[in-house]
């Protein structure tokens, strides 16, 4: 007996995952900020490209970079709500109520997105699309983090 479908199921779990992805970013703004802690996730995010090892994620690379270049475009509004403040000696991600918004939003989206291809793709091949997706959203965000991150320490080493 099956509960739920194979496509409830493909958008329930990245629905949970998402949602709690989305809090743990934001209790992380509560936590002091660091280069190190900018720049780590993308190198722990990169290690899902082993699943290209397997032919069965292959999709045509334009879908790749497509998927891709969507990711960048993505990482748009979360590199314009992501701002750095300074208390005491530590840098912290200022809190955005813009933030929550369009983390809901992207989720909303990637969910629509997800439902339009869901019969075009295997869910191995979907996979991969996100990951390409999420990948090329990830870098380009943490890049500006890094360098808003570095200016505003140079700043403050100044004063």
């Amino acid at each position: 007996m099956q509960i739920l479908s194979s496509t409830a199921l493909g958008i329930l779990v990245p629905l949970v995952m998402a949602t709690l992805v989305i809090f743990v970013r934001m209790r992380r703004q509560k936590k002091p900020v660091s280069a190190r802690s900018i720049i780590l996730p993308p190198f722990f995010m990169a290690t899902g490209f082993a699943m290209f090892f397997f032919p069965e994620a292959a999709t045509p690379p334009m879908y790749d970079f497509t998927a891709f270049l969507v990711g960048i475009v993505f990482s748009i509004p979360l590199i314009l709500t992501s701002r750095f403040e300074i208390v005491g000696q530590d840098v912290y991600l200022k809190r955005s109520k813009a933030f929550f918004i369009i983390l809901m939003g992207l989720l909303v989206i990637r969910l629509i997105i997800k439902l339009i291809i869901n019969d075009s793709f295997t869910p191995i091949q979907t996979g991969g699309l996100f990951f390409l997706l999420a990948f090329g959203m990830l870098v380009p965000w943490r890049i500006a983090m890094l360098y808003m991150y570095r200016q505003l320490t140079k700043k403050a080493a100044r004063t």
